[in-house]
C-alpha cells in the first residue's frame, strides 16, 4: 500500500514540476482562452498517440468557429465540442454556468441493469448493508454482493462481516454494474482479500514532457493480501459488469481479470483508464483531462475498456429485466453451480484483449 502511494505521490509531483517549464502567457480573450485549452490538452493529455487524435485538425476545426462577435457561452460550447473528439468521460470543462461531461462512452450502448430487479427478484428486499454494499446469499447458496461505487469507502471490519456471514457460499458474484469509479484505494482493500501473494495488477505512467508519446516507465501498481487475520475469501469469484462500469471500477475489473479463481461476466467496460488531473483557462474556468494512462498487468491500456472473459459476454435486454429476469446475473449463477469455473482459453483470451 506504501508502495503505491509513493507513486502517487511521485506522479503529481511530476505533473506540478512539468507545469513549471516555460509555456506562453494567454490572453483572457476569446481566442487566448482556446488557445490555452488546446495547448493544454496537446501537451498533457495522455491518450492522444493511443486514440489516434490528431489534434491539430481538430483544434483548426474548432478555431475556426470563433467569430468577433461570438459570445462567452458560445465560446464554452465550442470548446466543450472540441474536447467530446476526445471520446472521454474524464475530461471536463467547469465554469460556473455549466460543466461539459462526454456522456457518449455509456449512453450509446445498452444499460443491461436494474437494480429495482434485483432488489425485487433476487434478493427479496431483504438483504444487508455496509460500507454502501448490498450483500445476501442467493438460493441458500451463492454469495451476492453490490458495491455501487468506488466512492463508498470499503472498511476492513465491513469486509471481514460480509465474508464471515456468507463464507460457506459455492461461489462469490461481485456486482459493479453502474458503478461509476472512485478511490482507486478501495481497490487495495477488496482485492487484498482474495490473494494470498503480493502481486503486480498493472502499471502507471506519467508525462515527462509536452509530446504526445512523452512518458515515464511503467510504475508497477502491486497489490497485498489483506493484513493477518482478517477473512479471505480463497473460492471461484465471478465479476458482474456493464458499460457504465468507469474509472476506479475499470480498473478493479482488469485487477480481478489476472485472478485464475475469477470471471468478467456482461458487457464490455466503459474504460477510464486515465488518472485525472486539473488546469486552469485565464477566464477562470477549469479543465479536468486525463494525464497518467493506467495499464493493465500485461501493460495494455485500459482506457477503452476491459472485455468479459472468453465465452463470458452476456447481456441482460430491458424487456426482461423488467419481468424480473437479469439474464447476466443467471449466467454467473450457472457458471458458479459449475463449480470449478471453466478454465478460459488462453488463446482466445489474448484475442480479446486490445
Amino acid at each position: 500500500m506504501k508502495k503505491f502511494y509513493l507513486i502517487i505521490s511521485l506522479v503529481i509531483f511530476s505533473l506540478s514540476f512539468s507545469s513549471c517549464h516555460d509555456e506562453p502567457d494567454y490572453d483572457n480573450t476569446l481566442l487566448g482562452n482556446f488557445d490555452a485549452l488546446a495547448d493544454i490538452i496537446d501537451q498533457h493529455y495522455c491518450f492522444l498517440s493511443d486514440k489516434n487524435i490528431n489534434w491539430n485538425e481538430v483544434v483548426e476545426k474548432y478555431r475556426a468557429l470563433i467569430e468577433p462577435e461570438t459570445t462567452v457561452l458560445e465560446l464554452f460550447f465550442i470548446c466543450a465540442q472540441m474536447l467530446d473528439e476526445l471520446e472521454d468521460g474524464h475530461v471536463n470543462l467547469s465554469s460556473r454556468f455549466s460543466a461539459s461531461y462526454y456522456r457518449n462512452w455509456w449512453s450509446d450502448y445498452p444499460q443491461d441493469f436494474n437494480l429495482r430487479t434485483i432488489e425485487e427478484y433476487y434478493l427479496d428486499f431483504n438483504w444487508l448493508t455496509t460500507s454502501g454494499i448490498m450483500y445476501r446469499q442467493i438460493q441458500n447458496e451463492i454469495a451476492y454482493i453490490y458495491y455501487p461505487s468506488f466512492s463508498n469507502t470499503i472498511s476492513e471490519t465491513s469486509l471481514d462481516y460480509i465474508l464471515a456471514l456468507m463464507i460457506n457460499s459455492r461461489g462469490l458474484i461481485i456486482d459493479i454494474r453502474d458503478n461509476g469509479g472512485g478511490a482507486l484505494t478501495n481497490i487495495n482493500t477488496l482485492v487484498g482479500r482474495f490473494i494470498d501473494e503480493p502481486f503486480v495488477g498493472g502499471y502507471l505512467m506519467h508525462k515527462t514532457g509536452p509530446g504526445h508519446d512523452d512518458f515515464s516507465e511503467p510504475y508497477p501498481m502491486e497489490y497485498k493480501p489483506a493484513a493477518e487475520g482478517r477473512i479471505k475469501w480463497n473460492g471461484d469469484i465471478v465479476v458482474l459488469t456493464n458499460r457504465s462500469c468507469f474509472s476506479a471500477a475499470n480498473n478493479f475489473v482488469s485487477v480481478m481479470k489476472e485472478l485464475p479463481n475469477v470471471r468478467i461476466v456482461g458487457a464490455k467496460t466503459g474504460g477510464g483508464g486515465g488518472m485525472p488531473f486539473t488546469s486552469e483557462l485565464p477566464i477562470g474556468w477549469s479543465i479536468r483531462f486525463s494525464a497518467c494512462p493506467i495499464l493493465d498487468a500485461k501493460g495494455n491500456v485500459i482506457e477503452n475498456g476491459i472485455d468479459p472473459s472468453p465465452g463470458c459476454e452476456v447481456h441482460a435486454p430491458e424487456e426482461e429485466l423488467a419481468e424480473g429476469k437479469d439474464a447476466i446475473l443467471d449466467f454467473a449463477i450457472d457458471l458458479l453451480k459449475d463449480n470449478p469455473l471453466p478454465f478460459p482459453d488462453e488463446e482466445e483470451e489474448g484475442e480479446q484483449n486490445n
